[in-house]
């Protein structure tokens, strides 16, 4: 297949505006609102405020609240009218940025915390002074955060590129010139998309194994108990996670080893399309995995019932005509009323 069948194919293959409108609306709103409301109570709530295992969550939903009230809504208002965003070149490379840049920064977040879990679970003595605290819990999430940023800063900023941005603009996806096949496009799969999936993975079949392995040794103690806690809601957020990422990463792999050309470049705009699944579901997945939210959930839900059923009122019905007829030829009602 040729060239330019392949940017056919790609062209007809695109997300349609109006599909990801609608969807990117509705799966934003309610995403923002899921957000902010575990924001709201992991700040206000002590505990788990200060729980070293909330820590990265929280940085990790509030890197999503940036792309939720960024990347996502440029989407939408790009799409509204079925027709392109007719925006400047620097504008619209930015937007790409942050596309690529924060969804990377949740992976490459998430799958440190699935490490750290392991860590303070198994291995909690290393955490204990403040030093060791500084080197296992801090510094990691700082260097991710800023090695995304500078790398694809570098990226797109740095190496010169100038490519239309038309197919982005339109349901596609943007690849910039130094992913086309190239080192540095070969360093962001293994790096950053391969091995940040084999480590979710991998520790997230750690953990399950030795949290089986405890309860065969001690039984069902507390501590045990807290320990599949911790574990199932790393479980569930990993899950969830990997269903969409995990297509988005062999699709990239068939791309730039030139596997199946055709078939890997439509992929990849509906393995992209469905990798905002992550960031949308997140939220949903981390509020129903830890227990003292659903709790929450579930008195905000009593009480908003509650509410509802006492402000039910009870309607009045209108005077029938045989009720007024009744009234006068029975002055005597009529008198009792008016005293009473």
């Amino acid at each position: 297949m040729t060239q330019n069948s392949t940017d056919d194919l790609s062209l007809l293959l695109r997300i349609p505006h109006s599909v990801r409108f609608w969807y990117f609306l509705f799966a934003d709103i309610f995403s923002l609102c899921a957000t902010l409301f575990v924001l709201f109570f992991l700040f206000n709530d002590r505990t788990l405020r200060h729980a070293l295992y909330n820590h990265i969550f929280i940085v990790i939903l509030i890197i999503n609240l940036i792309y939720q009230l960024t990347d996502i809504p440029w989407f939408i208002y790009n799409d509204r009218n079925d027709q392109s965003w007719q925006t400047s070149w620097t504008f619209t490379l930015f937007w790409i940025f942050v596309d690529y840049a924060f969804y990377s920064i949740h992976t490459g977040l998430f799958a440190w915390a699935t490490v750290e879990r392991y860590i303070l679970i198994f291995h909690d003595h290393w955490s204990r002074t403040k030093l060791k605290r500084l080197f296992i819990h801090y510094l990691p999430i700082i260097i991710i955060i800023i090695y995304y940023i500078v790398y694809y800063s570098i990226i797109y900023f740095v190496i010169p590129c100038k490519t239309s941005f038309d197919e982005f603009l339109t349901g596609g996806v943007y690849i910039p010139c130094a992913f086309d096949r190239t080192q540095l496009g070969l360093w962001d799969l293994i790096v950053n998309q391969i091995i940040t999936t084999l480590i979710i993975v991998t520790f997230c079949l750690l953990l399950l194994i030795r949290v089986i392995k405890q309860r065969i040794r001690i039984r069902k103690t507390i501590e045990w108990r807290k320990h599949r806690k911790m574990t199932m809601q790393l479980l569930l957020m990993s899950v969830i996670s990997l269903i969409f990422h995990i297509p988005w990463v062999l699709v990239i792999l068939f791309y730039q080893f030139n596997i199946t050309k055709s078939i890997s470049r439509c992929g990849i705009i509906y393995t992209k399309f469905l990798a905002y699944n992550v960031t949308f579901l997140f939220p949903f997945v981390y509020c129903l995995s830890v227990p003292e939210l659903r709790k929450k959930l579930k008195r905000i839900y009593r009480v908003c019932r509650r509410e509802r059923q006492v402000g039910v009122i009870t309607p009045i019905r209108p005077p029938t005509r045989t009720s007024e007829a009744s009234e006068q030829n029975n002055p005597h009602i009529c008198r009792m009323m008016e005293t009473y």
